[in-house]
């Protein structure tokens, strides 16, 4: 704190006695008295402890800890529901039923490491999620109250004034929301630096499926299916954030589709402990150093992305594309939007599919079809609670599915920093072309120094080879 690392904004907080306000570490206040002050490891437990947030460092709005993204126990998974809105949508008694704990375990779990239950860590979320749409747009507060989650407009001004000291009309006055197209939202997505956009973005733009996603103007846009409605989103990379456009057809799923955007951008990783790690390689080092910050891309929907898996297997980017666009053209679900045509089609509505429409092996059609009765019948679940274990076991159990694919959902859809991919063909020969064994059996054992980011590995050895997901597109 006294450094004002910016780094560690997000893992925990500071609260200072004699002014009962809480800051991120980067605050650039003097900082108080040592003895006055006070750290929590959530901003809730601030709140909860009788703390508004600092109007100048804004400690609600800071990025997500880098712990709910790489640890896979049952806080983490709690962390990354309550972040999918399941607390709002579903209650605790929904939370502890995804997690296999009862209500009582699951505040006690929550209490002892983030000091602050569940309803008091959806409660931040809301007033975040409120703050955002008071200072960027104009909606009349009754609609922001009811957008944001609170079950009355008395809860959401009573919430709001504890939180940020200020009354909701106050927070809008101090920050007129500035001209913006109708319906959309404009946003900024903070992210701890570096980053680097090459190969998120060109990732995302050169395996797009058309009609769900396109790259237009210096932006990767795509269509999102959210749990109350639909959404078009526009993110580009700026200096110090990501900016983030939203068109959404029900302005309840508005900090649900920040978070999948997040997860989609790997926004809350701590690139400085990942790349120190990476370096220790002597070969890989660098690598690393030619362009740290590297992210692994993620996804927005777990289940899209594994269908998408399977139309890769053996097959070119574009051939993988054509065949995910003929999916969606048949049984997708048509959007209005100037560049964007459909929503991903659901586990159901492909598993109900004629498979003499799938224009790919017998032995393709047979992994594609298990996949998607298996997620629509809800024997696999790659939700962001999900096991990581277990997840990888009932992949495997597949017909059609080897490590390959069972790797590469693990670290897309999954989160899993750590999963690995020795086989893959463009990994062997970058890691040939460095030195590295290019068997996979010597990588792996090499890679043990790489553990718990031998996903981020993936991305620098992908970033040696000349394609266009390692470019951003012109």
């Amino acid at each position: 704190m006294r450094s004002k690392d910016a780094r560690f904004d997000g893992w925990f907080f500071t609260a200072v006695l004699t002014t009962r306000i809480y800051c991120r570490p980067s605050c650039p206040v003097a900082p108080p008295k040592v003895e006055n002050m006070r750290f929590y490891p959530s901003a809730a437990a601030a709140q909860q402890a009788g703390f508004r947030a600092c109007k100048r460092c804004r400690p609600d709005a800071s990025p997500g800890s880098p712990l709910w993204n790489h640890r896979a126990d049952s806080v983490a998974k709690a962390m990354r529901l309550i972040a999918d809105g399941v607390v709002d949508r579903d209650g605790v008694p929904g939370l502890a039923a995804r997690l296999g704990y009862s209500v009582r375990q699951v505040e006690r779990l929550l209490l002892a490491e983030l000091g602050a239950g569940p309803l008091a860590l959806a409660r931040a979320q809301r007033a975040q999620t409120a703050r955002l749409l008071i200072e960027t747009t104009t909606l009349p507060m009754a609609e922001v109250a009811s957008a944001a989650g609170f079950a009355s407009v008395r809860a959401f001004n009573e919430t709001v004034r504890e939180v940020f000291a200020l009354s909701p009309t106050d927070l809008r006055t101090r920050q007129r929301p500035a001209p913006h197209t109708p319906g959309v939202l404009s946003l900024r997505l903070p992210f701890r630096a570096p980053l680097r956009p090459d190969n998120l973005f060109g990732h995302l733009a050169a395996t797009g499926v058309p009609g769900v996603e396109e790259w237009r103007d210096g932006a990767y846009r795509r269509t999102l299916r959210l749990p109350h409605g639909h959404a078009v989103v526009s993110l580009s990379p700026q200096a110090d954030h990501v900016a983030c456009k939203l068109a959404l057809s029900d302005l309840r799923d508005l900090s649900i589709a920040i978070a999948r955007c997040r997860r989609l951008l790997d926004l809350d990783a701590d690139p400085v402990a990942v790349d120190e790690q990476l370096r220790s390689d002597p070969l890989l080092a660098p690598v690393v150093d030619a362009g740290p910050g590297r992210r692994v891309p993620g996804t927005v929907d777990a289940a899209e992305f594994a269908v998408r898996a399977v139309l890769g297997q053996q097959v070119s980017t574009a051939a993988a594309r054509t065949h995910a666009r003929r999916l969606v053209e048949a049984v997708g679900e048509p959007v209005d939007d100037a560049g964007l045509t459909h929503l991903f089609p659901t586990p159901s509505a492909l598993a109900a599919l004629d498979p003499a429409l799938l224009a790919m092996p017998e032995s393709r059609k047979i992994a594609f079809r298990a996949l998607v009765e298996a997620l629509a019948d809800g024997s696999l679940d790659l939700g962001v609670g999900a096991d990581w274990e277990k997840a990888r076991a009932d992949l495997l159990a597949l017909p059609g599915f080897g490590p390959w694919t069972v790797e590469v959902i693990a670290m897309r859809a999954l989160g899993d920093p750590d999963a690995f991919t020795p086989t893959d063909l463009g990994i062997r020969i970058a890691a040939r072309a460095l030195g590295l064994p290019d068997t996979p059996a010597a990588l792996v054992r090499r890679a043990q120094a790489w553990r718990p980011w031998r996903a981020y590995a993936v991305q620098y050895l992908w970033a040696t080879g000349d394609h266009a997901v390692n470019r951003l597109p012109a």
